[in-house]
């Protein structure tokens, strides 16, 4: 089913699970069965659709239409405090580093990490951009580290990508709400 602004959904209601598309901008929030859709994270509308890999493009008139995914941006080069960051971390630890008014570095530990705004999370971000429960950092003994989003609100971005899990290597940004982290290994 293709949606259209005629199936839209308004900001307070409840339309059920799944990812919602904001008629304004496209910005996406995922959504449990029983939460209310929030005003769009992004611009502050309340129209949302349901979201669809076979939906159309904003603004794009043949039915039937695939989405078109835009090229890749140019990576920017990584900040120049990173080397601080990563002289900040124990031999063979990892962590992830971001500049507030000045350098954190957040040691992971194995196993598995909060990353949220709630006084119990691992990784506290003290903002409302950031949910209580934003995003989960699994360290298994010989895995790749992986970051998943724990049914946050804003979503998180992994280089600059919407992802709900993915995995994580030595020099990858993840944003969280307004913080831009970056993953380091020493």
């Amino acid at each position: 089913m293709i949606s259209s602004v005629s199936d839209s959904h308004e900001t307070g209601t409840s339309p059920g699970s799944g990812t919602f598309s904001c008629i304004r901008c496209d910005s996406q929030v995922i959504l449990e069965a029983s939460d209310a859709l929030p005003e769009c994270p992004r611009c502050g509308d309340s129209r949302f659709r349901r979201a669809s890999i076979f939906g159309r493009p904003r603004g794009q008139d043949r039915p039937g239409a695939t989405l078109e995914f835009a090229a890749a941006e140019e990576k920017l080069p990584p900040p120049g405090w990173l080397p601080e960051a990563r002289r900040r971390l124990h031999r063979g630890g990892r962590g992830l580093a971001c500049m507030d008014s000045e350098i954190e570095v957040f040691e992971l530990e194995p196993g598995w990490t909060r990353i949220g705004r709630s006084a119990t999370a691992d990784v506290r971000l003290d903002d409302p951009s950031v949910s209580r429960r934003h995003a989960l950092i699994v360290w298994e003994a010989g895995e790749a580290l992986r970051v998943l989003d724990d049914r946050s609100l804003n979503g998180i971005l992994l280089n600059g990508e919407p992802v709900e899990w993915g995995t994580l290597a030595d020099g990858d940004e993840l944003a969280i709400g307004r913080y831009h982290l970056f993953m380091l290994e020493a």
